[in-house]
């Protein structure tokens, strides 16, 4: 039974809001959201009881004051992702508002695999760059700063580690983790050298140990990295680390600066939730995903046309994984061989090839995924477990909707003239050669015509529908 003409037309326009709302979506969330800055980041709190005590216990009596207008403030923000855009975003907006608010200090809780080569760079400028002296923090324990994340480590006024800790292995490799081969490499591998020594040099810090990081991939514990000189020390919480900086002396623009963190208010800056998400997606393995939800959407629409949901979500997996694509280190030529693997999975739909066109849109999918992002560090590449389970999953999907398609292509017409042919009927009136009589077909009453006399009540097959007269022939009396 259908339904009132209201009730389908409600539905309709429900339908189409909500396509409306998933298109939208993506560029509202990832619109400009409140500065990871501002007032509603995170509330000044007053450092737990006992981060200001002395390893000997002997604290301070101004220790004890009340918090006062005048109780320097340290920032602190934590980094637990992969080095990207968004991230040297956040830092950016952190330093700024350390420098704006007069902060005693910036400590940066940083726990990173790596990341791309333009966003570490931005890192480390905005903390040279900063009034404020910034503190990098490998933390908690377990933790690492591998990679892009040691040039963060070294490009700060004090470094400091936890216990259990490890950093180092900054050696610039290809995306399967390989060396970079020949003239590129020696090139890479150089610039990424001699940007250590410099920030090693700036801190007094043994440069030819740091630069060994990169060039023979050295990692160091926490207390190897201290007993060589590459961080300032190593503490086990925040609180011990606010401790033990107090009273040191750092030198920024020019001028020295001796902490006073021992009793500082501890204010917390967090990313904004359209920061976070945007962090999120900006993962390769995220991006990698989208745009495979995106292709398999589109493949459905185009195979059920008018199902609209499948279409509306691949199209906004789409946007989010272009975007995505739009902050990552993309090679394009591995981005052309995704759409050509999409393009071959259609055409598997609507020009059946027995699988060849299949197959080859799962190594195109596969050789474009591995290809995709051209950043050296192995923390900005895709996983290649991913990349194969995913090339498989669509390419089984797409040769599944292409056989659907194929056995409808197949399937005898069921509407229409042509639905008719082979269609039994019943004789209602006696047909003659030459004249025409009426067959009783589907609940309808038709003329129809037949090469030899046929009597009321005999039953007829349908051989042709010439306008709307039927030919019939007999098959059997009933």
């Amino acid at each position: 039974m259908r339904g009132s003409p209201k009730l389908t037309g409600l539905a309709t326009l429900l339908r189409l809001a909500f396509a409306v709302a998933l298109v939208l979506a993506p560029w509202i969330l990832l619109a400009d959201g409140p500065g990871a800055g501002s007032e509603e980041a995170g509330a000044a709190e007053p450092a737990e009881e006992g981060a200001g005590e002395p390893a000997d216990g002997d604290l301070p009596a101004e220790a004890d004051d009340p918090v006062t207008e005048s109780t320097p403030e340290v920032i602190v923000a934590a980094v637990d992702s992969v080095i990207q855009v968004v991230v040297a975003e956040f830092m950016a907006e952190v330093t700024s508002e350390a420098d704006r608010v007069g902060a005693e200090a910036l400590i940066v809780e940083l726990s990173t695999p790596g990341g791309e080569m333009q966003a570490m760079r931005k890192i480390f400028t905005a903390f040279l760059e900063a009034r404020t002296p910034v503190v990098v923090y490998v933390f908690p324990s377990g933790s690492q700063a591998a990679s892009a994340g040691f040039f963060i480590l070294l490009g700060a006024d004090l470094a400091a580690m936890a216990p259990g800790t490890n950093t180092g292995a900054a050696h610039p490799v290809a995306g399967g983790g390989e060396d970079i081969p020949g003239a590129m490499g020696e090139k890479v591998t150089q610039d990424a050298a001699a940007t250590i020594r410099s920030l090693a040099a700036r801190r007094g810090r043994d440069e030819k140990l740091a630069e060994s990081a990169v060039l023979e991939s050295k990692s160091f514990t926490a207390q190897e990295a201290l007993d060589a000189g590459l961080v300032d020390l190593v503490a086990p919480s925040l609180q011990s680390l606010l401790v033990d900086l107090d009273g040191r002396v750092v030198e920024k623009g020019g001028q020295e600066f001796t902490l006073a963190t021992r009793a500082a208010t501890v204010r917390r800056m967090e990313m904004s939730a359209f920061q976070r998400v945007r962090s999120i997606i900006a993962h390769p393995n995220v991006a990698l995903l989208l745009m495979s939800l995106g292709s398999i959407g589109l493949i459905f629409e185009i195979t059920h046309p008018g199902a609209i949901f499948p279409g509306v979500v691949g199209a906004v997996c789409l946007i989010l994984g272009l975007w995505a694509m739009s902050v990552l280190p993309v090679n394009y030529a591995g981005l052309a061989l995704l759409f050509i693997a999409v393009l071959l999975w259609v055409l598997e739909v609507k020009v059946p090839s027995f699988g060849m066109l299949t197959l080859g849109g799962a190594v195109a999918f596969c050789l474009g995924a591995i290809m995709l992002f051209r950043d050296a560090d192995p923390a900005l590449q895709a996983s290649l477990n991913l990349i194969v389970a995913v090339g498989i999953t669509i390419g089984l999907l797409a040769l599944a909707l292409a056989r659907l398609a194929l056995k409808a292509q197949r399937n005898r017409v069921a509407t229409g003239s042509e639905g008719l042919v082979d269609e039994p009927g019943l004789v209602s009136a006696g047909i003659d050669v030459g004249v025409p009589g009426k067959v009783r077909l589907h609940g309808e009453i038709w003329n129809a015509e037949a090469d030899v006399p046929v009597q009321v009540g005999d039953r007829v097959r349908v051989v042709r529908v010439d306008g709307m007269t039927l030919r019939v022939e007999p098959v059997g009396n009933t």
